[in-house]
């Protein structure tokens, strides 16, 4: 073998070395990604986990973050609880409070919307050509709901207490859905509906329906929030720098849609971008989305006080078999970690 030749065959093997090292390294790289996948629905409040997965910000503290795509909130919920998901993003409901209530485990971690005074949200509508102009005249009339025990139930219940009413008061109907609320306020079967934003826009811009009362100006409401599984949460190094990703991506869509300069919202520079995102997700139009961005603290904090209201207003009514103290389902010391590492 000539001396050439032997340099070659060298060469040959150390550059397959070096690419069977690379190889490994890169193994090694995605081994140590933690694997996460986050049950929700396709709705504007989840804004921040579309940013952060969008933006590459779970990724950048090692997780392999995925999209669960889900219909409906109780099954989020049942999933997170279970472990099919490590985490959850929906609404908070007298069902999710029987779960931990019967036993089932999982805690509040996060703010993932709420009704804020200043902000729009949620609101009650009645038909265009309505007598009805306040709360107080609902009393013997239909209110549409999505369904017993759900976050419009609460809403629509709360505002009634406000002004000296009770469901009592009222037939509260149940739709199930969305765009049951819309078409029934459009046909008149109902004589008001409670409804989310860009809903709410939606209706009053088509000209058959018209706001009585916005949420937000009554009441504060923890309305939606980010869940974990008992074996998510009890991985604290994970569970932090989800909740890091979160928070940078919180703080991300509150400086772009929802900072305010002397009592008015004023687009950020990161606006643009940031509907766009939401539309991708959403599937649904840029314009529509524009209408209506719900209210989350810039920190992703929970209004922690709220969950206790609730608990109690839902075992008053009857709709949680038994009452629990808030602080067997809210954790807040795993985000003021993640805030802590993440700084101002």
């Amino acid at each position: 073998m000539t001396k050439r030749m032997i340099i070659t065959l060298i060469s040959v093997l150390l550059l397959a070395f070096g690419l069977a090292g690379c190889g490994k390294d890169t193994d090694a790289t995605s081994a140590e990604q933690t694997a996460v996948e986050i049950g929700m629905l396709k709705l504007t409040s989840s804004a921040p986990l579309f940013i952060a997965l969008e933006k590459g910000f779970f990724e950048e503290e090692g997780l392999d973050a995925k999209a669960k795509w889900f219909e409906a909130a109780q099954p989020i919920s049942v999933a997170t609880a279970g472990g099919d998901v490590q985490v959850g993003a929906t609404g908070i409901t007298a069902s999710l409070y029987n779960m931990v209530a019967s036993g089932e485990e999982l805690v509040i971690v996060a703010d993932k919307g709420r009704e804020q005074e200043g902000y729009s949200s949620s609101a009650v509508l009645v038909p265009n050509d309505s007598a009805v102009a306040a709360i107080e005249d609902l009393k013997g009339k239909k209110i549409g709901i999505t369904q017993t025990g759900s976050t419009y139930h609460y809403m629509a219940g709360r505002l009634l207490e406000v002004h000296g009413l009770t469901t009592d008061d009222v037939e509260l109907v149940p739709l199930n859905s969305i765009p049951g609320l819309m078409e029934t306020l459009q046909s008149k079967q109902v004589d008001a509906i409670l409804l989310n934003e860009p809903n709410v826009s939606r209706v009053v811009s088509e000209g058959y329906g018209k706001v009585i009362s916005h949420v937000g100006e009554e009441i504060e409401y923890q309305t939606s929030g980010i869940f974990f599984s008992k074996d998510f949460a009890a991985n604290t190094d994970a569970a932090t720098k989800f909740l890091k990703a979160y928070a940078k991506a919180t703080r991300y869509y509150y400086d772009a849609v929802l900072n305010k300069v002397d009592g008015e919202i004023v687009p950020g520079e990161n606006y643009e971008e940031v509907v766009q995102i939401i539309a991708k997700y959403t599937d649904q139009e840029e314009e529509l989305i524009k209408k209506g961005l719900p209210y989350m603290d810039r920190d992703g904090k929970l209004l922690a006080s709220d969950i206790q209201t609730q608990i109690d207003w839902y075992a008053k009514q009857q709709l949680i078999e038994s009452s629990i103290n808030s602080t067997e389902i809210v954790n807040g010391d795993l985000l003021e970690e993640a805030l802590k590492q993440l700084g101002k």
